[in-house]
């Protein structure tokens, strides 16, 4: 779960309109995300792979399908996702030196390049600084949201409740609206498949995937709702509709000369999340290249220092890329239609192998209600934000399409001519030779 809630919480409550249709949300996308995994744990433990999705893709619809879930994922989740967060880790770094207004966008933009390069230089250099960067970064999240909740808690105890009366009074009933606050919300969530990608490394999946799930969703759902609350007892709608950075503005009207520690842990959180994004790619790229989907130089690793180099630069160079959009709410859209128009796919896989291979073994074995009901939802937030913001979610629907002639050409084009055969064999020498990898 690497996107943070002191973010979200705004996108969430402009959607909702209201303090209480937004804690609500918040509580449906837990709820919706946990569906989600435990439909994710029946295809886990059927098809122990890893590459989740894109495996369990590739298994029931083929290589075409799968491939556009691997595009989509490689070229637009991964780095619009890590440039997401790196703009949050800048501006709540350069929130502090702006009190007054919100941060411009070149130094903004400028911070959040030098986040995603320092490391892009990390994951390069070394697997246990990446391990380590990791381990630091998300305790620095976990201490954070530990300090908002327990103020909350003191300040409902003060009668701090005011933001709560009437908690549903100007609550947004366009359908539309709801769709995008559950962008935000989801977004927040995003994460949860990521266990699957590493599957096969996992000890007893069919007792461990399931229990891991129902602690982890359970557990992020209390914390992010509590979060929430917390800010509500503070801060009110319309003024956190105005603040970019709501956490530094609940830091600075509580905590004083202290109020520096939040947005300090806020940017480390999200500074290890960019990091997390980096240091699982290489999983992805391997899993695309086993099928012939992906090009073998982005899953050698360097010689000297056994890192995943060439995925590393990749993924970061589209990160770097999608820092031209730097609004964040708009990248959440572009991002969010097509992660779910692939996460909705890969969970019809459920429903599709049950009928094609009903004697396919299955160590987990979840009810149809809940695929359907997930299926069902997922259309909702695909259709309705199409409607709402056509040109944010044609950005991202077209950036899947470039999926198409990049298939043909480099899968399906069987007859390629020697010199295009050539030239990717010389780009791939280049490559081996520059970074030292194989």
């Amino acid at each position: 779960m690497y996107y943070h809630t002191c973010t979200g919480c705004s996108g969430v409550l402009r959607g909702a309109g209201s303090v209480g249709l937004s804690l609500v949300i918040w509580v449906v996308c837990g709820m919706f995300s946990m569906m989600g995994a435990y439909c994710y744990a029946e295809l886990g433990t059927m098809m122990v792979r890893s590459g989740a999705d894109y495996a369990y893709i590739f298994e029931a619809f083929g290589p075409f399908l799968a491939f556009i879930r691997l595009w989509v994922e490689c070229i637009i989740i991964r780095p619009g996702c890590q440039t997401i967060v790196a703009l949050t880790f800048a501006e709540y770094i350069l929130k502090p030196f702006y009190p007054d207004c919100a941060p411009p966008q070149p130094p903004i933009i400028m911070l959040a390049a030098v986040c995603i390069l320092i490391l892009t230089f990390v994951n390069c250099w070394d697997v246990k600084w990446a391990t380590a960067v990791q381990n630091v970064f998300t305790g620095a999240k976990l201490l954070a949201l530990a300090i908002i909740i327990i103020t909350g808690i003191v300040q409902l105890g003060r009668g701090e409740t005011s933001n709560f009366e009437n908690a549903f009074h100007g609550s947004n009933l366009d359908v539309g609206d709801i769709s995008l606050a559950f962008y935000a919300g989801l977004f927040a969530y995003n994460g949860w498949t990521y266990l699957n990608f590493v599957i096969e490394e996992l000890h007893e999946p069919e007792k461990n995937l399931p229990r891991a799930i129902v602690i982890s969703c359970i557990l992020v759902t209390v914390v992010y709702t509590l979060a929430n609350v917390a800010f509500f007892t503070t801060i009110s709608p319309s003024v956190m509709l105005a603040t970019p950075a709501v956490a530094v503005l609940f830091a600075d009207t509580l905590y004083g000369p202290m109020a520096w520690i939040i947005p300090f842990f806020v940017a480390m959180s999200t500074f290890g999340a960019v990091n997390g994004i980096l240091f699982t790619s290489s999983r992805l790229f391997l899993a695309g290249a086993r099928e012939g989907q992906m090009p073998q130089v982005l899953t050698m690793v360097q010689i000297e220092r056994e890192t995943p180099v060439p995925a590393v630069i990749f993924v970061s160079f589209l990160s770097l890329l999608f820092l031209a959009a730097s609004n964040i709410y708009a990248l959440i859209n572009y991002v969010s239609i097509v992660n779910w128009l692939a996460i909705g796919l890969a969970v019809f896989v459920l429903v599709y192998l049950r009928w094609k291979r009903p004697d396919m073994p299955r160590p987990i074995k979840v009810s149809l209600i809940w695929p359907i009901v997930y299926l069902l939802c997922t259309v909702y937030i695909i259709i309705l934000p199409l409607y709402q913001k056509p040109g944010e979610t044609g950005v991202g629907l077209l950036l899947m399409l470039t999926a198409l002639p990049v298939y043909w050409i480099f899968i399906s084009w069987r007859s390629k001519p020697s010199w295009l055969t050539r030239l990717s064999a010389s780009l791939t020498r280049l490559t081996q030779k520059t970074l030292f990898v194989c």
